[in-house]
């Protein structure tokens, strides 16, 4: 699939599309600003080494031991890694995890494993430590969710090559269309972007949220993905931002960026498969699947 840069132009993989959003998003940061100040000063060459990384803790409130979960006889964190390695733009792929059986799946089925503490509070924290662990050094971090069995690789790229051709973008996301029947899902995380392509607000609640309190079918809702990619130095001062009102609010990480001053870049892309966030979900994605003949 060739991620473009209209939502005019799309083509197809495993029946699904996906395009780049127009505009470039600068970063700034309005706090901290003595460090975005030095990040900035020093972001401005071009970032060409990519590395992958998957967060996968076992302790889940919603649903525990979710990595390890079967998706058509896989592990549900086999699966993402496979879908992981098909991407182009990275040059290296890990798991990060705090739990040894999930340590021990990974090495069984071939995935590096890098060991980070169990005090992580978000998987963009934990991409921080296995970051640091790293022998290499990396220009770009990407945080691909182990509970997106059937993550595209296109998608993968294309958060990459948004933030890779934009010098003074820190993050970049993915989002999809949100389908009716999920509007007031909380586990499905609403996104709301500027008519540059950048992020305004994510929500576990629907929005916009008009005045009838109902969903508007014309109205074009949009679902946070939940695939980010980094500048590896500004994934250094993330951990250094203290949690922020809406960011524990809301317990979306991706707030916390926002309420700093940040800029995110999103890419909106068709996708049909989404997250796997409680036990029903393992079902939907199983169907799915068959109905793709994917094993």
């Amino acid at each position: 699939m060739t991620i473009c840069s209209s939502p005019s132009s799309s083509s197809s993989y495993s029946s699904t599309k996906s395009w780049i959003l127009h505009g470039i998003v600068a970063g700034a940061a309005i706090a901290a600003a003595i460090g975005a100040r030095a990040y900035l000063a020093r972001s401005q060459k071009f970032r060409g080494r990519v590395v992958g990384i998957i967060p996968a803790r076992f302790a889940s409130s919603r649903f525990e031991g979710k990595p390890l979960v079967h998706i058509l006889g896989k592990p549900m964190i086999q699966r993402t890694w496979e879908r992981a390695k098909l991407a182009t733009s990275l040059d290296h792929i890990v798991v990060a995890t705090d739990d040894e059986k999930i340590a021990e799946c990974c090495r069984g089925f071939g995935a590096d494993v890098i060991m980070t503490s169990e005090s992580c509070r978000n998987g963009t924290e934990r991409c921080n430590e296995a970051l640091g662990k790293l022998e290499k050094k990396y220009d770009v971090v990407v945080n691909i969710q182990g509970d997106e069995p059937l993550i595209e690789p296109e998608i993968i790229d294309g958060i990459v090559k948004a933030l890779q051709a934009a010098p003074d973008a820190v993050f970049s996301t993915a989002v999809t269309s949100l389908k009716p029947e999920d509007a007031f899902d909380p586990n499905r995380v609403k996104c709301v972007v500027d008519n540059r392509g950048y992020a305004i607000y994510f929500s576990r609640g629907l929005i916009p949220f008009n005045k009838s309190g109902k969903v508007n079918p014309q109205f074009p809702y949009l679902l946070h993905l939940g695939i980010q990619s980094y500048d590896a130095k500004f994934l250094k001062i993330y951990p250094e931002l203290e949690p922020t009102p809406l960011q524990l609010e809301e317990d979306l990480e991706q707030l916390k960026v926002l309420e700093n001053g940040y800029k995110m870049k999103v890419i909106k892309v068709e996708h049909e498969a989404h997250g796997v966030d409680t036990p029903e979900d393992v079902e939907k994605i199983e169907n799915l699947m068959r109905d793709h003949n994917l094993s």
